[in-house]
Parts: C-alpha cells; sequence; structure tokens
C-alpha cells in the first residue's frame, strides 16, 4: 500500500519556473518507478516524466530540456519545470509503480499564462 501527494502546483507567467514534488508513505521501498503525468483540458493523461529505483530518467520529448525529474530522498520526488509554457498547463499526477500494482496522487493544477 502505498499513498501519494502532490505539492507546489499554482499559477505561472510563460517562460517561469515550478517545482513540484511527490510525497510518499506506506510501503516505499517496494517502489520500482516513480513518475509525473499531465493531463490538459479535453485531452488524454500523458507521461511527462519517470524515474527508476536505478535512477534512471525518462521525458516526454516535449518537456526534455525544460523539465527534471528527481528523487530527493526515499518518500519525495522532485520535478522541476523551467521554461514554462502555455501549452504545459494541465493538472499533473504523481504515480508510483510496485511490481504488483502502480498508484496515484490526487494530482495538483498548473496552469501557465501566456
Amino acid at each position: 500500500q502505498v499513498q501519494l501527494v502532490e505539492s507546489g502546483g499554482g499559477l505561472v507567467q510563460a517562460g517561469g519556473s515550478l517545482r513540484l514534488s511527490c510525497a510518499a508513505s506506506g510501503n516505499i521501498f517496494s517502489i520500482n518507478t516513480m513518475g509525473w503525468y499531465r493531463q490538459a483540458p479535453g485531452k488524454q493523461r500523458e507521461l511527462v516524466a519517470s524515474i527508476t529505483s536505478g535512477g534512471i530518467t525518462n521525458y516526454a520529448d516535449s518537456v526534455k530540456g525544460r523539465f527534471t525529474i528527481s528523487r530527493d530522498n526515499a518518500k519525495n520526488t522532485g520535478l522541476q519545470m523551467n521554461s514554462l509554457k502555455p501549452e504545459d498547463t494541465a493538472v499533473y499526477y504523481c504515480h508510483a509503480l510496485t511490481k504488483w500494482r502502480d498508484y496515484w496522487g490526487q494530482g495538483t493544477q498548473v496552469t501557465v499564462s501566456s
């Protein structure tokens, strides 16, 4: 059992930065991969970035070079978002993958104004 809570969302101007954080609790050492997904209005949920327990990262082409995912400690996973664009506006969800199942956070709103 894993619980995920996101924080750090908000309103920012284009070109600005935000840092999201995901706090995991429960059986956190069962997690193989942490990830961030986002869902914009009228669109499907998409993978933004992921990081394995071994530190291997993966990014969507649209955010590569602008976003950085990191495991700050055993509980917290960060997403540093720089050079934000209006098309980054979405609800961002934290995701954890274990051997047996996956888990989702409740989401946090990120809005980028032009």
